[in-house]
């Protein structure tokens, strides 16, 4: 294209990526305002332990494409704060297995709730069919993993 024109398809992904990114920025803030010690990343991996009944740190990380400094720093708040617990593996006792304590199950069921309704809330005037297309574009979006992304930001 001449003159500095853009396509449809280039103005949809620039309004995609702002869109995305500001949802990304009111996720983390709705996060602190849940629970202000569980940050975003924190809730996540709470969260991911639960549903995984137990998992690995390496699990986590490679799972959620983190770098396992920015895990263990994470894993080592939930620790500190009674939400995560570390058990030796059945199979191999070297191996430590990350597991939701009591107070951790608790305090994600509330963040659960309050999440919950924020989202009733904030969706309560879109009609089944807008949330079915919603859900199923973001199942789609997630599904394609990091295809496209390039292995190293640009600096």
């Amino acid at each position: 294209m001449t003159g500095g024109a853009r396509s449809p398809r280039e103005a949809s992904l620039d309004v995609i990526q702002r869109e995305l990114t500001a949802f990304a920025r009111r996720a983390r803030a709705a996060a602190a305002r849940v629970h202000p010690e569980l940050p975003l990343v924190s809730y996540t991996l709470l969260a991911h332990i639960e549903e995984s009944h137990g998992c690995r740190a390496t699990d986590l990380a490679a799972h959620y494409l983190l770098d396992k400094s920015t895990v263990s720093r994470q894993l080592a708040g939930l620790e500190k704060l009674g939400f995560v617990e570390r058990r030796p593996a059945p199979d191999d006792h070297r191996v430590q297995v990350l597991h939701a304590t009591e107070t951790g199950t608790k305090v994600l069921a509330s963040a659960r709730t309050n999440r919950q309704a924020a989202y009733q809330e904030r969706l309560k005037d879109w009609s089944a069919e807008d949330l079915a297309h919603f859900a199923a574009y973001l199942l789609r979006y997630n599904d394609a993993g990091t295809n496209g992304l390039p292995a190293h930001p640009a600096t």
